[in-house]
């Protein structure tokens, strides 16, 4: 059996550290903030190159703050990538603004400063770059769109923990940028977790306030805002500080399977998921997207090979988002059909790999072969 993502591995690999992180923490009585929490918001800003971090309960809840702390809401229009997570979209009607959805590039399945200029309308307020599957959008035409347009920008990271665009981190390619650390991610917590990182103090402090029932740093008993309980626990962060410091030999050992994938598919009838020039992938899925989806995921089901589908259904066409008049966006409507994840894990082992490849070699083959005598 070949798990898709093999969590035990990885859990097993910091085991020990872990259970002496999360002693001490029960140790110390502080469940809510407190040391271990003020850590992890440190490393995490530090490792994102950035100057703070605000820790959260979930990566929805980051994205649902950060634009409340902007100042979006009722009357708003936020750009989605409609090939994302529900969660984007929902965190944006979460905070009484509208997602507008928008098509994505058909080889990296990313948002582009194109798109985003073509969806521009008077109510336009933000724009949520999603760095989907561990690649970072074309952050440099993004900006430049958004700044023009006199709008918000705001990364979706995710999927992307320690990715990077031209040297620079996830989490600083704008003013403000939400994690997710949701078990399954690269840096992934026991339960649900997120972050905000910015190197905005204001941000910073009013997404603070916002978390902790808008509660002021300088009177606890002072609430100057409307907000609520979206704290992380420090035992979740403590378990992170722990994790952070796998996650850049974890993402290369993803980046080694991804090198492999690439080179042995090549030539095959799936197409990988591009990675600009500009891009150092965290590699978060290895997505190919294929005519034969539904071939492959039975010859995988047959050898006890996991596999996923991110995403079968764009966000556009989820049932809360639909409406009569709908838009058009062809290009992630043809990639839900055509799309799987392979298993991606930093502790598939070369084996494992190459038993993938060589079922998507051997099925491919059968089904162009069976193809060719229909036409015959």
């Amino acid at each position: 059996m070949i798990p898709f993502l093999d969590l035990h591995a990885m859990h097993n690999e910091v085991r020990e550290e872990i259970g002496e992180a999360w002693h001490a923490t029960m140790a110390s009585g502080q469940f809510i903030g407190g040391p271990a929490v003020r850590r992890f918001e440190e490393e995490w800003a530090a490792y994102c190159q950035t100057k703070h971090c605000v820790g959260l309960k979930s990566g929805t809840v980051a994205l649902q703050l950060a634009l409340s702390a902007l100042g979006i809401g009722a009357g708003d229009e936020v750009l989605v990538p409609t090939n994302t997570f529900i969660a984007t979209a929902a965190a944006v009607v979460a905070a009484g603004a509208c997602p507008i959805f928008v098509d994505v590039d058909p080889a990296t399945l990313l948002i582009t400063a194109d798109g985003i200029q073509r969806a521009l309308t008077a109510s336009t307020a933000a724009v949520i770059a999603v760095h989907l599957y561990g690649q970072p959008a074309n952050m440099d035409a993004i900006n430049k769109v958004a700044a023009a347009a006199g709008i918000a920008v705001i990364e979706d990271a995710a999927q992307a923990h320690g990715a990077t665009w031209n040297g620079q981190k996830a989490g600083s390619l704008s003013a403000i940028a939400c994690f997710s650390f949701y078990p399954g991610k690269n840096l992934g917590a026991f339960g649900d977790a997120g972050a905000v990182v910015t190197s905005d103090t204001a941000l910073a402090d009013k997404i603070r306030a916002l978390s902790n029932h808008g509660r002021s740093e300088a009177d606890p008993y002072c609430h100057s805002l409307i907000g609520g309980n979206h704290r992380i626990d420090a035992l979740q962060a403590a378990i992170l500080s722990v994790k952070l410091t796998k996650l850049d030999r974890w993402n290369a050992d993803r980046r080694r399977v991804a090198q492999r994938y690439t080179e042995a598919l090549s030539g095959l009838p799936v197409e990988l998921q591009a990675i600009d020039k500009a891009a150092l992938s965290s590699h978060h899925l290895a997505v190919i997207q294929t005519d034969r989806r539904d071939s492959l995921r039975r010859a995988f089901n047959a050898e006890q090979i996991g596999t996923g589908i991110h995403y079968p259904i764009p966000c556009h066409r989820q049932e809360p988002f639909m409406s009569g008049d709908a838009a058009e966006l062809p290009v992630a409507e043809r990639a839900a059909g055509r799309l799987l994840s392979l298993p991606m894990s930093p502790h598939l082992t070369d084996a494992q790999v190459a038993r993938v490849i060589d079922v998507i070699r051997r099925t491919l083959e059968i089904d162009m072969r069976r193809s060719r005598q229909m036409v015959a």
